[in-house]
């Protein structure tokens, strides 16, 4: 599919590091109006208490009101397993649409079962103001989005790019940590890289930013790439690695790979749109599933 890149337009990206999960959620903003756009933000939660908090929502809400934006969007890359969402909270706070892939209906409907949500959780993704197919269209202001679909992380996996600007998810690491596990349930090697290739064929001079960053080796955390360094220096899908090599690696080493320590909260949640389920009092509960991952 030919998507409309347009290099020439800049939009202004401030990013927003969460040290507890080493999330990057951003504000990218039309360069010609107040409009803008919030991505992956992260609700803060202490696990051992089942607290939750909004000091990093906080951070950026404030941004974003000391600025004198307007929030137009709240955008999910993906159903995220290591981070709650913080979109309900920011939506009511500053307004704007939340969206997703369409293919979170996918994984509702495996999740949905994995948490024996029962008939009342809705599996067609009713939870998000808007759902995007791949090639989808949409508007910051008067600035133009398109939505990549790329899955293998998981199925509903996106990539979002404005003007010369493309907000990658987990699909892609920086050049040094290379590639997203792809063994979660609806995750699959092959098409993760086939996904990556997509978002490499990317004019060079696109940058792409990332979702998350681990410091490898000690280095400073870094978030922010463009597509002639991955073709060239990524470790996993970098000068020119062939699909049956990553296939192998990524497989060999997610097998090695710990469970994300939220993934049991951030699924429940994140399929929720960022909302917490309640009991049949009303009242927020998680579930831990016994033997269900």
């Amino acid at each position: 599919m030919q998507y409309p890149v347009k290099l020439e337009v800049k939009p202004d990206v401030k990013a927003f590091f969460d040290e507890a999960t080493n999330t990057i959620s951003y504000v990218v903003k039309d360069p010609t109006s107040s409009a803008c756009a919030i991505i992956d933000s992260v609700m803060d939660f202490d696990q051992a208490s089942g607290r939750i908090a909004y000091e990093h929502a906080d951070q950026i809400a404030y941004y974003v009101q000391s600025q004198g934006l307007k929030v137009e969007w709240i955008i999910e890359t993906h159903v995220h397993a290591d981070h709650l969402s913080a979109a309900p909270y920011l939506q009511e706070r500053l307004g704007g649409k939340i969206g997703i892939g369409a293919d979170i209906k996918i994984v509702q409907e495996t999740f949905g079962k994995v948490f024996n949500e029962g008939t009342e959780f809705e599996r067609d993704g009713s939870q998000f103001d808007a759902l995007f197919e791949d090639g989808d269209t949409y508007q910051v202001g008067g600035l133009q989005a398109f939505v990549m679909h790329t899955p293998g992380h998981t199925p509903a996996c996106t990539v979002h790019v404005f003007g010369n600007a493309a907000f990658v998810g987990d699909t892609i690491f920086m050049p040094d940590a290379g590639s997203a596990r792809a063994d979660f349930p609806g995750g699959d090697a092959g098409t993760l890289y086939d996904s990556i290739q997509r978002i490499l064929s990317l004019p060079d001079e696109m940058r792409l930013f990332m979702c998350h960053d681990y410091g490898p080796n000690g280095r400073e955390i870094l978030w922010e790439s463009t597509v002639a360094d991955q073709k060239a220096h990524n470790i996993h899908v970098g000068g020119g690695k062939t699909k049956e090599d990553f296939v192998k690696f990524r497989t060999e080493r997610d097998a090695t790979l710990a469970v994300p320590q939220l993934i049991l909260p951030s699924l429940q949640v994140n399929m929720r749109a960022g909302e917490m389920p309640t009991d049949k009092d009303g009242r927020p509960m998680l579930k831990l599933p016994v033997n269900g991952l």
